[in-house]
Protein backbone atom coordinates (compact mmCIF):
# COMPACT_ATOMS: atom_id res chain seq x y z
CA UNK A 1 0.00 0.00 0.00
CA UNK A 2 1.35 3.50 -1.45
CA UNK A 3 1.63 6.16 0.98
CA UNK A 4 0.99 10.15 -0.56
CA UNK A 5 2.35 13.21 1.49
CA UNK A 6 0.00 15.70 1.65
CA UNK A 7 0.19 19.28 3.11
CA UNK A 8 -2.65 20.97 4.19
CA UNK A 9 -2.53 24.66 6.46
CA UNK A 10 1.02 24.28 6.65
CA UNK A 11 0.66 20.61 8.16
CA UNK A 12 2.13 17.07 6.95
CA UNK A 13 -0.85 14.83 6.63
CA UNK A 14 -0.26 11.10 5.09
CA UNK A 15 -3.02 9.73 2.89
CA UNK A 16 -3.14 6.15 1.94
CA UNK A 17 -3.33 5.43 -1.65
CA UNK A 18 -6.90 4.06 -2.69
CA UNK A 19 -6.66 -0.17 -3.16
CA UNK A 20 -8.74 -0.94 -5.99
CA UNK A 21 -10.44 -4.07 -6.89
CA UNK A 22 -12.29 -6.34 -9.45
CA UNK A 23 -14.45 -8.85 -7.55
CA UNK A 24 -12.18 -11.66 -7.81
CA UNK A 25 -9.05 -9.67 -6.74
CA UNK A 26 -11.11 -8.97 -3.57
CA UNK A 27 -11.56 -12.87 -3.29
CA UNK A 28 -7.93 -13.17 -3.67
CA UNK A 29 -6.67 -10.22 -1.52
CA UNK A 30 -9.20 -12.19 1.45
CA UNK A 31 -7.52 -15.18 1.02
CA UNK A 32 -4.05 -13.87 1.59
CA UNK A 33 -5.23 -11.06 4.74
CA UNK A 34 -8.23 -12.40 6.03
CA UNK A 35 -7.26 -13.09 9.78
CA UNK A 36 -9.93 -15.90 10.35
CA UNK A 37 -8.13 -17.95 7.26
CA UNK A 38 -4.67 -16.83 8.52
CA UNK A 39 -5.63 -18.56 12.07
CA UNK A 40 -6.79 -21.57 9.85
CA UNK A 41 -3.74 -22.06 8.39
CA UNK A 42 -1.87 -21.66 11.80
CA UNK A 43 -4.55 -24.59 13.00
CA UNK A 44 -3.29 -26.58 10.05
CA UNK A 45 0.84 -26.08 11.46
CA UNK A 46 0.14 -27.11 14.74
CA UNK A 47 -2.11 -30.27 13.78
CA UNK A 48 1.31 -31.01 11.91
CA UNK A 49 3.39 -30.67 15.09
CA UNK A 50 0.83 -32.36 17.15
CA UNK A 51 0.87 -35.72 14.83
CA UNK A 52 5.14 -34.87 14.89
CA UNK A 53 4.74 -35.03 18.78
CA UNK A 54 2.92 -38.39 18.55
CA UNK A 55 5.07 -39.55 16.45
CA UNK A 56 8.11 -39.29 18.42
CA UNK A 57 6.70 -40.95 21.34
CA UNK A 58 7.30 -44.39 19.91
CA UNK A 59 10.72 -43.10 18.85
CA UNK A 60 13.95 -43.77 21.11
CA UNK A 61 13.89 -41.58 23.53
CA UNK A 62 17.35 -40.60 24.99
CA UNK A 63 17.82 -38.72 28.87
CA UNK A 64 21.33 -38.44 30.88
CA UNK A 65 21.55 -37.36 34.43
CA UNK A 66 24.41 -36.61 36.21
CA UNK A 67 24.59 -36.57 40.46
CA UNK A 68 27.36 -35.96 43.03
CA UNK A 69 26.93 -37.17 46.72
CA UNK A 70 29.17 -35.97 49.77
CA UNK A 71 29.04 -37.61 53.09
CA UNK A 72 30.90 -35.51 54.82
CA UNK A 73 33.19 -38.35 56.76
CA UNK A 74 30.52 -40.08 57.56
CA UNK A 75 31.17 -44.08 58.72
CA UNK A 76 29.55 -47.33 59.17
CA UNK A 77 30.49 -49.53 61.57
CA UNK A 78 29.43 -53.56 61.66
CA UNK A 79 28.33 -54.72 65.24
CA UNK A 80 29.67 -57.63 65.10
CA UNK A 81 32.79 -56.33 63.56
CA UNK A 82 34.16 -54.29 66.58
CA UNK A 83 36.54 -51.36 65.41
CA UNK A 84 35.83 -51.57 61.55
CA UNK A 85 34.37 -48.87 60.15
CA UNK A 86 33.61 -48.13 56.34
CA UNK A 87 33.77 -44.95 55.45
CA UNK A 88 31.47 -43.31 53.56
CA UNK A 89 33.49 -41.59 50.03
CA UNK A 90 31.89 -39.01 48.21
CA UNK A 91 30.43 -40.44 44.99
CA UNK A 92 29.57 -38.94 41.16
CA UNK A 93 27.97 -40.77 38.19
CA UNK A 94 26.81 -40.15 35.03
CA UNK A 95 23.43 -42.12 33.75
CA UNK A 96 22.65 -42.42 30.47
CA UNK A 97 19.43 -44.15 29.48
CA UNK A 98 17.56 -45.01 26.06
CA UNK A 99 14.12 -46.44 25.91
CA UNK A 100 12.09 -47.70 23.21
CA UNK A 101 8.55 -48.40 22.57
CA UNK A 102 8.15 -51.69 21.16
CA UNK A 103 4.19 -52.36 21.12
CA UNK A 104 0.98 -50.46 22.08
CA UNK A 105 -2.03 -50.57 20.81
CA UNK A 106 -2.59 -46.57 21.55
CA UNK A 107 0.04 -45.63 20.10
CA UNK A 108 -0.87 -46.88 16.29
CA UNK A 109 -4.04 -45.48 17.15
CA UNK A 110 -3.35 -42.37 17.97
CA UNK A 111 -0.99 -41.51 15.35
CA UNK A 112 -3.71 -42.28 12.92
CA UNK A 113 -5.87 -40.17 15.06
CA UNK A 114 -3.62 -37.35 14.63
CA UNK A 115 -3.14 -37.87 11.00
CA UNK A 116 -7.16 -37.64 10.36
CA UNK A 117 -7.26 -34.14 13.09
CA UNK A 118 -4.87 -32.60 10.36
CA UNK A 119 -7.21 -33.67 7.57
CA UNK A 120 -9.84 -31.99 9.72
CA UNK A 121 -7.94 -28.63 10.27
CA UNK A 122 -7.15 -28.90 6.55
CA UNK A 123 -10.95 -29.35 5.42
CA UNK A 124 -11.44 -26.58 7.82
CA UNK A 125 -9.75 -24.07 6.43
CA UNK A 126 -10.96 -25.26 2.73
CA UNK A 127 -14.36 -24.16 4.23
CA UNK A 128 -13.19 -21.39 5.87
CA UNK A 129 -11.65 -20.12 2.40
CA UNK A 130 -15.02 -20.59 0.75
CA UNK A 131 -16.55 -18.64 3.28
CA UNK A 132 -14.53 -15.95 2.96
CA UNK A 133 -14.81 -15.95 -0.91
CA UNK A 134 -18.98 -16.24 -0.49
CA UNK A 135 -18.94 -13.46 2.26
CA UNK A 136 -16.87 -11.35 0.27
CA UNK A 137 -18.42 -11.79 -2.94
CA UNK A 138 -21.72 -10.93 -0.97
CA UNK A 139 -20.11 -7.60 0.72
CA UNK A 140 -18.98 -6.53 -2.78
CA UNK A 141 -22.25 -6.57 -4.30
CA UNK A 142 -23.67 -4.74 -1.52
CA UNK A 143 -21.28 -2.02 -1.84
CA UNK A 144 -22.21 -2.13 -5.70
CA UNK A 145 -25.61 -1.90 -5.22
CA UNK A 146 -25.25 0.46 -2.46
CA UNK A 147 -23.77 3.04 -5.09
CA UNK A 148 -25.94 2.21 -7.53
CA UNK A 149 -28.77 3.33 -5.15
CA UNK A 150 -27.54 6.67 -4.74
CA UNK A 151 -26.95 6.96 -8.09
CA UNK A 152 -30.50 6.41 -8.88
CA UNK A 153 -31.41 8.88 -6.06
CA UNK A 154 -29.01 11.21 -7.32
CA UNK A 155 -30.44 11.41 -10.55
CA UNK A 156 -34.10 11.89 -9.37
CA UNK A 157 -33.15 14.49 -6.91
CA UNK A 158 -31.75 16.17 -10.20
CA UNK A 159 -34.76 15.97 -12.25
CA UNK A 160 -36.85 17.07 -9.07
CA UNK A 161 -35.10 20.18 -8.39
CA UNK A 162 -34.90 21.16 -12.28
CA UNK A 163 -39.07 20.44 -12.06
CA UNK A 164 -39.12 22.56 -8.73
CA UNK A 165 -37.12 25.53 -10.13
CA UNK A 166 -39.76 25.33 -13.44
CA UNK A 167 -42.42 24.89 -10.89
CA UNK A 168 -41.59 28.49 -9.00
CA UNK A 169 -41.09 30.11 -12.79
CA UNK A 170 -45.09 29.24 -13.20
CA UNK A 171 -46.05 29.88 -10.20
CA UNK A 172 -44.72 33.41 -10.46
CA UNK A 173 -46.38 33.60 -14.08
CA UNK A 174 -50.05 32.71 -12.61
CA UNK A 175 -49.82 29.06 -14.40
CA UNK A 176 -49.58 27.04 -11.10
CA UNK A 177 -50.53 27.32 -8.28
CA UNK A 178 -48.69 27.70 -4.82
CA UNK A 179 -49.66 24.30 -3.48
CA UNK A 180 -48.00 22.79 -6.60
CA UNK A 181 -44.54 24.38 -5.62
CA UNK A 182 -44.76 23.12 -1.97
CA UNK A 183 -45.63 18.99 -2.99
CA UNK A 184 -42.38 19.44 -4.97
CA UNK A 185 -40.62 20.55 -2.20
CA UNK A 186 -41.78 18.18 -0.14
CA UNK A 187 -40.86 15.62 -2.51
CA UNK A 188 -36.80 17.43 -2.45
CA UNK A 189 -36.90 17.25 0.38
CA UNK A 190 -37.81 13.38 0.86
CA UNK A 191 -35.27 12.87 -1.70
CA UNK A 192 -32.33 14.44 0.30
CA UNK A 193 -33.13 12.20 2.53
CA UNK A 194 -32.75 9.29 0.80
CA UNK A 195 -29.43 10.10 -0.24
CA UNK A 196 -28.04 11.27 2.92
CA UNK A 197 -29.47 7.63 4.00
CA UNK A 198 -28.07 5.68 1.16
CA UNK A 199 -25.09 7.47 1.88
CA UNK A 200 -24.27 6.10 5.27
CA UNK A 201 -25.49 2.47 3.49
CA UNK A 202 -22.43 3.00 0.85
CA UNK A 203 -20.36 3.66 3.25
CA UNK A 204 -21.95 0.65 5.92
CA UNK A 205 -20.92 -1.67 3.25
CA UNK A 206 -17.89 -0.51 2.41
CA UNK A 207 -16.56 -1.09 5.74
CA UNK A 208 -18.17 -4.89 5.94
CA UNK A 209 -15.85 -4.98 2.85
CA UNK A 210 -12.75 -3.86 4.28
CA UNK A 211 -13.40 -6.18 7.13
CA UNK A 212 -13.46 -9.36 5.04
CA UNK A 213 -10.39 -8.03 3.11
CA UNK A 214 -8.76 -7.63 6.46
CA UNK A 215 -8.08 -3.72 5.90
CA UNK A 216 -7.98 -0.96 8.44
CA UNK A 217 -11.45 1.32 8.40
CA UNK A 218 -9.09 4.27 7.11
CA UNK A 219 -8.27 2.47 3.49
CA UNK A 220 -10.06 3.92 0.98
CA UNK A 221 -11.62 1.23 -1.21
CA UNK A 222 -12.52 1.56 -5.02
CA UNK A 223 -14.70 -1.01 -6.99
CA UNK A 224 -13.39 -1.62 -10.55
CA UNK A 225 -16.03 -3.93 -11.20
CA UNK A 226 -20.05 -2.87 -12.18
CA UNK A 227 -22.97 -4.70 -11.56
CA UNK A 228 -24.02 -4.82 -15.63
CA UNK A 229 -20.75 -6.44 -16.21
CA UNK A 230 -21.26 -8.84 -13.08
CA UNK A 231 -24.73 -9.69 -13.98
CA UNK A 232 -23.53 -10.77 -17.76
CA UNK A 233 -20.83 -12.74 -17.32
CA UNK A 234 -22.51 -14.47 -14.26
CA UNK A 235 -23.99 -18.09 -15.76
CA UNK A 236 -26.89 -18.11 -13.17
CA UNK A 237 -29.03 -20.84 -15.55
CA UNK A 238 -25.55 -22.73 -15.84
CA UNK A 239 -25.81 -22.95 -11.88
CA UNK A 240 -29.13 -24.47 -11.82
CA UNK A 241 -28.28 -26.99 -14.18
CA UNK A 242 -24.90 -27.79 -12.09
CA UNK A 243 -25.05 -31.54 -10.74
CA UNK A 244 -24.76 -31.38 -7.01
CA UNK A 245 -22.16 -34.16 -5.91
CA UNK A 246 -22.72 -34.38 -1.53
CA UNK A 247 -19.40 -36.61 -1.45
CA UNK A 248 -17.68 -33.07 -2.74
CA UNK A 249 -19.72 -30.73 -0.53
CA UNK A 250 -16.97 -29.42 2.00
CA UNK A 251 -19.60 -29.23 4.93
CA UNK A 252 -20.01 -33.42 4.17
CA UNK A 253 -16.50 -34.47 4.04
CA UNK A 254 -15.60 -32.37 7.26
CA UNK A 255 -18.22 -34.66 9.05
CA UNK A 256 -16.82 -37.52 7.07
CA UNK A 257 -13.46 -37.23 9.26
CA UNK A 258 -15.09 -36.24 12.19
CA UNK A 259 -17.16 -39.95 12.11
CA UNK A 260 -13.76 -41.35 11.08
CA UNK A 261 -12.17 -39.91 13.93
CA UNK A 262 -14.66 -40.93 16.60
CA UNK A 263 -14.41 -44.81 15.12
CA UNK A 264 -10.80 -44.18 16.15
CA UNK A 265 -12.39 -43.36 19.50
CA UNK A 266 -13.61 -46.67 19.63
CA UNK A 267 -10.31 -48.29 18.45
CA UNK A 268 -8.39 -46.38 21.26
CA UNK A 269 -10.21 -47.62 24.10
CA UNK A 270 -10.09 -51.47 23.19
CA UNK A 271 -6.64 -50.90 22.96
CA UNK A 272 -6.63 -50.21 26.28
CA UNK A 273 -7.11 -54.09 26.53
CA UNK A 274 -3.70 -54.42 24.88
CA UNK A 275 -0.23 -54.77 26.76
CA UNK A 276 2.19 -52.37 26.15
CA UNK A 277 6.05 -53.12 25.09
CA UNK A 278 8.93 -51.36 26.36
CA UNK A 279 12.45 -51.90 26.00
CA UNK A 280 15.59 -49.84 27.72
CA UNK A 281 19.52 -49.68 28.10
CA UNK A 282 20.81 -48.04 31.35
CA UNK A 283 24.65 -47.37 30.83
CA UNK A 284 25.86 -45.97 34.08
CA UNK A 285 29.22 -44.45 33.99
CA UNK A 286 30.90 -43.78 38.19
CA UNK A 287 32.99 -40.84 38.17
CA UNK A 288 33.92 -40.89 41.73
CA UNK A 289 33.09 -44.63 42.76
CA UNK A 290 32.50 -45.54 46.19
CA UNK A 291 35.17 -48.38 47.90
CA UNK A 292 32.51 -51.03 47.85
CA UNK A 293 30.55 -51.52 44.50
CA UNK A 294 29.25 -54.01 42.67
CA UNK A 295 26.64 -52.10 40.87
CA UNK A 296 26.88 -53.03 36.79
CA UNK A 297 27.68 -50.28 34.31
CA UNK A 298 25.21 -51.71 31.71
CA UNK A 299 21.86 -52.75 32.27
CA UNK A 300 19.25 -53.91 29.78
CA UNK A 301 15.35 -55.44 29.37
CA UNK A 302 12.05 -55.45 28.56
CA UNK A 303 8.96 -54.04 30.40
CA UNK A 304 5.64 -55.61 30.03
CA UNK A 305 2.50 -53.88 31.00
CA UNK A 306 -0.44 -56.37 31.11
CA UNK A 307 -3.95 -54.70 31.90
CA UNK A 308 -5.98 -57.70 33.50
CA UNK A 309 -8.57 -55.99 35.81
CA UNK A 310 -10.53 -52.83 35.88
CA UNK A 311 -14.00 -53.81 37.60
CA UNK A 312 -15.28 -52.47 33.58
CA UNK A 313 -14.11 -49.49 33.77
CA UNK A 314 -12.44 -50.42 29.99
CA UNK A 315 -15.68 -51.54 28.88
CA UNK A 316 -17.45 -48.44 29.98
CA UNK A 317 -15.46 -46.43 27.70
CA UNK A 318 -15.29 -48.37 24.67
CA UNK A 319 -19.12 -48.41 25.34
CA UNK A 320 -19.33 -44.36 25.37
CA UNK A 321 -17.02 -44.39 22.56
CA UNK A 322 -19.41 -46.79 20.46
CA UNK A 323 -22.08 -44.48 21.65
CA UNK A 324 -20.45 -41.70 20.21
CA UNK A 325 -19.77 -42.75 16.94
CA UNK A 326 -23.35 -43.65 16.63
CA UNK A 327 -24.34 -40.51 17.21
CA UNK A 328 -21.86 -39.25 14.85
CA UNK A 329 -22.97 -41.56 12.30
CA UNK A 330 -26.58 -40.23 12.97
CA UNK A 331 -25.33 -36.47 12.62
CA UNK A 332 -23.63 -37.82 9.02
CA UNK A 333 -26.31 -38.57 8.34
CA UNK A 334 -29.16 -36.38 9.83
CA UNK A 335 -26.45 -33.42 7.17
CA UNK A 336 -26.80 -35.60 3.94
CA UNK A 337 -30.57 -35.02 4.16
CA UNK A 338 -30.28 -31.55 5.01
CA UNK A 339 -28.05 -31.02 2.38
CA UNK A 340 -30.04 -32.61 -0.75
CA UNK A 341 -32.81 -30.26 0.69
CA UNK A 342 -30.94 -27.05 0.80
CA UNK A 343 -29.90 -27.91 -2.94
CA UNK A 344 -33.65 -28.47 -3.57
CA UNK A 345 -34.41 -24.88 -1.71
CA UNK A 346 -31.55 -23.09 -3.26
CA UNK A 347 -32.34 -24.05 -6.91
CA UNK A 348 -36.02 -22.88 -6.00
CA UNK A 349 -34.40 -19.85 -4.81
CA UNK A 350 -32.42 -19.11 -7.50
CA UNK A 351 -34.84 -20.02 -10.53
CA UNK A 352 -37.08 -17.83 -8.84
CA UNK A 353 -34.61 -14.98 -8.12
CA UNK A 354 -34.21 -15.12 -11.83
CA UNK A 355 -37.99 -14.66 -12.86
CA UNK A 356 -38.10 -11.85 -10.09
CA UNK A 357 -35.31 -10.17 -11.38
CA UNK A 358 -36.62 -10.52 -15.10
CA UNK A 359 -40.20 -8.98 -14.53
CA UNK A 360 -38.77 -6.22 -12.11
CA UNK A 361 -36.10 -5.28 -14.86
CA UNK A 362 -38.79 -4.61 -17.38
CA UNK A 363 -41.09 -2.79 -14.39
CA UNK A 364 -38.25 -0.41 -13.64
CA UNK A 365 -38.47 0.60 -17.83
CA UNK A 366 -42.03 0.90 -17.48
CA UNK A 367 -41.53 3.03 -15.03
CA UNK A 368 -39.37 4.98 -15.98
CA UNK A 369 -41.11 5.89 -19.11
CA UNK A 370 -44.47 7.10 -17.36
CA UNK A 371 -42.43 9.13 -15.23
CA UNK A 372 -40.79 10.95 -18.01
CA UNK A 373 -44.09 10.85 -19.77
CA UNK A 374 -46.19 12.66 -16.83
CA UNK A 375 -43.08 14.87 -16.42
CA UNK A 376 -43.25 16.41 -19.91
CA UNK A 377 -47.29 16.50 -19.38
CA UNK A 378 -46.83 18.47 -16.10
CA UNK A 379 -44.49 21.10 -18.25
CA UNK A 380 -46.70 21.53 -20.57
CA UNK A 381 -49.47 22.09 -18.26
CA UNK A 382 -51.36 18.89 -18.89
CA UNK A 383 -50.82 17.13 -15.33
CA UNK A 384 -50.90 17.66 -11.80
CA UNK A 385 -48.26 18.02 -9.33
CA UNK A 386 -50.05 15.10 -7.69
CA UNK A 387 -49.80 13.41 -10.92
CA UNK A 388 -46.07 14.05 -11.21
CA UNK A 389 -44.90 12.97 -7.28
CA UNK A 390 -47.19 9.81 -7.61
CA UNK A 391 -45.38 9.18 -10.55
CA UNK A 392 -42.29 10.08 -8.80
CA UNK A 393 -42.65 7.46 -6.49
CA UNK A 394 -43.88 4.55 -8.52
CA UNK A 395 -40.56 5.42 -10.34
CA UNK A 396 -38.45 5.01 -7.20
CA UNK A 397 -40.34 2.07 -5.80
CA UNK A 398 -39.61 0.33 -9.30
CA UNK A 399 -36.04 1.19 -8.80
CA UNK A 400 -36.11 -0.37 -5.57
CA UNK A 401 -38.23 -3.31 -5.90
CA UNK A 402 -35.48 -4.16 -9.36
CA UNK A 403 -32.19 -3.34 -6.81
CA UNK A 404 -33.87 -5.90 -3.86
CA UNK A 405 -34.47 -8.10 -6.95
CA UNK A 406 -30.73 -8.12 -8.48
CA UNK A 407 -29.50 -8.02 -4.97
CA UNK A 408 -31.84 -11.33 -4.32
CA UNK A 409 -30.25 -12.68 -7.43
CA UNK A 410 -26.76 -12.61 -6.55
CA UNK A 411 -26.79 -13.82 -3.13
CA UNK A 412 -29.30 -16.70 -4.55
CA UNK A 413 -26.14 -17.29 -7.01
CA UNK A 414 -23.91 -17.09 -4.31
CA UNK A 415 -25.76 -19.27 -2.10
CA UNK A 416 -25.78 -21.99 -4.91
CA UNK A 417 -22.18 -21.69 -5.91
CA UNK A 418 -21.39 -22.05 -2.34
CA UNK A 419 -23.12 -25.37 -1.96
CA UNK A 420 -21.32 -26.41 -5.46
CA UNK A 421 -17.82 -25.47 -3.93
CA UNK A 422 -17.59 -23.48 -7.15
CA UNK A 423 -17.32 -19.98 -5.64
Amino acid sequence: MFLLLLVTSGRQVLAQEPLRLGLEDARKYAIEHNRNLINAGLAIDEAGERLKETIAQGLPQVNATADYSNFFGSTATLGAMPGFEIEFNPTSNLQISVGQLIFSGSYIVGIRTARLFREVTEATRERTGLEIRAQVTQAYYLALISGQSVGIVEANLDNVRDILEKTRAMVDAGVAEEVDYDQLSVQVTMLENALRASGRQVELSHNMLRLQLGLEAEVPVVLTDDLSSIVERSDFNGSLLSRFNINENIDYQLMELQTSIAGQQVDLERAAYLPTVMGFYNFTEKILKPEFDIQPNHVIGFNVSIPIFSSGARQSRVKQARINLEMAENQKALLSEQLLIQEKQLRYNLNNAIEQYESQKSNVEVSRRVYRNISNRYEQGMASSLDLTTANNNYLQAENSYISALMQLLEAHVAMDRLLNEI
